[in-house]
């Protein structure tokens, strides 16, 4: 018998609002640093790697601890805030990434609950058409387009996705 029922966890209708609307209040909150990067524009300014990061945070270190070395020719204003904002903003994407992989992880066994269970209504149609019980046969007609026709043996087989 197949594992059916992975994941029992379901939100409520209130929850399902609560999260939605607590999306769109951080979109919102958020507005003011939509900028929308073409395909072109993503390739020339990239992101920077692991080794520039700590280029970057080296010469925040020596401005914070030896300001006298520091060349007069950056708006080191400006500067930190790029690096304040910067750092927020990577803290935010890596709570949102680990909130996607769990929202995801969650989906996944749903979609596996569902699909399970929709093999085993299958089944049963087809058992049911087979009695010829009213209704059944035409069910099972409009199920059988989503099963691969290899064979005969393999009919009622699901094809992979």
């Amino acid at each position: 018998m197949a594992i059916i029922n992975l994941n029992n966890n379901h939100l409520t209708p209130a929850q399902v609002l609560s999260a939605k609307d607590a999306l769109t209040a951080l979109e919102t909150a958020l507005t003011i640093i939509n900028i929308n990067l073409s395909a072109e524009d993503r390739q020339r300014y990239g992101s920077i790697n692991e080794q520039n990061k700590l280029l970057v945070n080296k010469v925040m270190d020596y401005h914070n601890n030896q300001p006298n070395l520091q060349t007069p020719h950056i708006d080191w204003i400006e500067y930190n805030n790029d690096y304040t904002s910067r750092n927020n903003l990577e803290s935010m994407i890596a709570r949102l990434e680990s909130l996607t992989t769990r929202l995801k992880n969650a989906k996944i066994l749903h979609d596996y609950d569902n699909y399970q269970a929709a093999l085993a209504d299958y089944a049963y149609t087809t058992f049911m058409a087979g009695t010829g019980t009213v209704g059944y046969e035409t069910k099972m007609n409009d199920l059988k387009q989503f099963f691969g026709r290899t064979s005969s043996a393999s009919q009622n087989t699901p094809t992979e996705n």
